[in-house]
């Protein structure tokens, strides 16, 4: 475990400064949070050091964790005993997960009379089908858009329709994500062999990022990958100059569904335990890189915070349950599972809240309730102050894991960490312990150790949201938490 983080002397007075004596118990009961847990949970968070030695656990001792894989399996049992140390209640329930392999994977531009062989970095999409083990070799068809390919007709058969876009900040992510996951089933149905798409990247050093993609029912299901940025823009320019060949060979294959789990864990309320806070994040990864920001960030800030509500005395006035959820990356299997097994409690579910933005430092609070929820939290933001926190941002609060709990009309709350350079290492190679900073890290922590606290404190709840349009619930994929809300892909 590392050393406690540096923190600047003033800083750590604010946050930890000797309370006034406490109210006797009668009057505390019903009381909203007070400043003298607020120096408790914070200063800890922040002087402790326990989320990176955590992160580092997760990620340098288990490494990638897609769902139905060894280390996925590896990451469930490590959070159980994790919880169990803690001295945190913690149970396992069961989810039926895909398993996707990846395979080995290549691709080439086809020298021509214009220019030599170049290789290109691929990186097959989560869910692609495999290609002949001769790959396919096509013509390369450049894109900007899902509506482009229909009105390009019969132009599209026999090609390999390449997706290029102009990705360049996190807000652009909503923009563009469609491409990947729809962008293969667009193709193939107007007679297209394969398909590419630009890395969903904000930086790159030739570096492709994955992601989940899925086929249209009745739709032929071809061969899917996404390019490095750098290789997207030498087939821009090749073929602007003419017609490029691409020979793709992909490995990868799905196999049959696997067992895995949720893990759920909690800190059980004082007073009104049948009431939830819901803290959640998702135990998977990608099968590269070792999810560091994603979204093992979230994982070890979330159990950070069950570890320091778990030693208060005495506990807050409603439950705080954890959730790991499991298959949030390709399939979100574990956020369905855990819906429907708690279908009859989530009418009490008082709030719910994921971290998957990484572990940036922490911006604000942002809601998606009733009118109402601003004026319940606000006056005990001000702990926040210290961290560059205590503000309730635009937009609304959400989550993939949390959405299917929408219809019951769950009110969301986020606090939103700084996510600007999240999609440089987003679903790639690069997503390494070395990304995350131990300070933003501990902030965040400490920011989501407050911001749970108050909602399982305070006397009030908040005011539940209407239920969504049907099935908007459902759309896919969502911009990470902490990215302001993008419009529809």
């Amino acid at each position: 475990m590392p050393s406690a983080l540096p923190l600047s002397a003033a800083l750590l007075s604010l946050l930890t400064a000797s309370p006034k004596a406490p109210a006797p118990a009668a009057a505390a009961k019903d009381s909203g949070p007070s400043t003298q847990v607020a120096g408790q949970l914070i200063g800890a968070a922040l002087s402790e050091g326990h989320a990176y030695a955590r992160l580092a656990e997760l990620t340098d001792g288990i490494g990638p964790r897609l769902s139905g894989s060894e280390g996925a399996e590896a990451a469930v049992q490590w959070a159980k005993r994790s919880f169990e140390a803690d001295g945190v209640k913690v149970w396992l329930e069961p989810v039926k997960v895909p398993r996707w392999v990846r395979g080995q994977e290549s691709a080439r531009v086809v020298a021509s009379e214009r220019f030599r062989e170049h290789p290109l970095s691929v990186m097959a999409l989560g869910g692609s089908v495999g290609t002949p083990a001769e790959g396919v070799t096509a013509e390369v068809l450049e894109v900007r858009s899902l509506d482009e390919v229909a009105a390009l007709g019969d132009k599209v058969k026999g090609k390999i329709v390449f997706f290029n876009h102009a990705m360049a900040e996190a807000a652009d992510y909503g923009k563009y994500a469609g491409l990947r996951t729809r962008g293969a089933s667009v193709a193939a149905k107007s007679g297209a062999v394969g398909m590419l798409v630009r890395s969903l990247a904000t930086a790159s050093l030739r570096s492709p990022h994955t992601g989940a993609m899925r086929y249209d029912e009745g739709v032929a299901q071809v061969p899917s990958a996404a390019v490095s940025v750098e290789d997207a823009e030498l087939l821009h320019r090749l073929v602007a100059a003419g017609s490029v060949k691409v020979e793709l060979k992909l490995g990868c294959q799905t196999l049959p569904d696997a067992d895995s789990f949720n893990v759920v864990a909690e800190v059980k309320g004082r007073e009104k335990p049948q009431e939830v806070v819901l803290l959640g994040a998702h135990l998977d990864s990608w099968d590269v890189g070792t999810g560091a920001h994603d979204d093992g960030a979230g994982v070890t800030m979330v159990m950070e915070t069950a570890r320091l509500l778990s030693k208060l005395k005495p506990a807050p006035r409603r439950t705080v349950r954890v959730v790991l959820f499991m298959n949030e990356e390709n399939g979100l299997k574990g956020g369905k599972a855990y819906a429907e097994a708690h279908a009859a409690e989530l009418a009490n579910h008082v709030a719910a809240l994921e971290m998957d933005s990484g572990g940036g430092k922490p911006q604000g609070v942002a809601f998606r309730s009733a009118p109402g929820a601003e004026e319940l939290v606000r006056p005990y933001l001000k702990p926040l102050e210290a961290l560059g926190a205590a503000k309730v941002l635009e937009g609304e609060a959400g989550g993939a894991d949390i959405s299917p709990m929408m219809p019951a009309r769950v009110p969301f709350v986020g606090v939103r960490v700084d996510a600007s350079r999240y999609f440089d290492v987003h679903h790639s190679q690069a997503d390494t312990l070395d990304k995350v900073d131990p300070q933003s890290l501990a902030q965040s922590t400490a920011a989501l150790a407050w911001v749970s606290y108050v909602l399982a404190e305070v006397p009030g709840v908040l005011p539940r949201p209407e239920a969504p349009p049907e099935k908007e619930f459902q759309k896919a994929p969502a911009a990470p938490v902490g990215t302001p809300k993008p419009s529809a892909p």
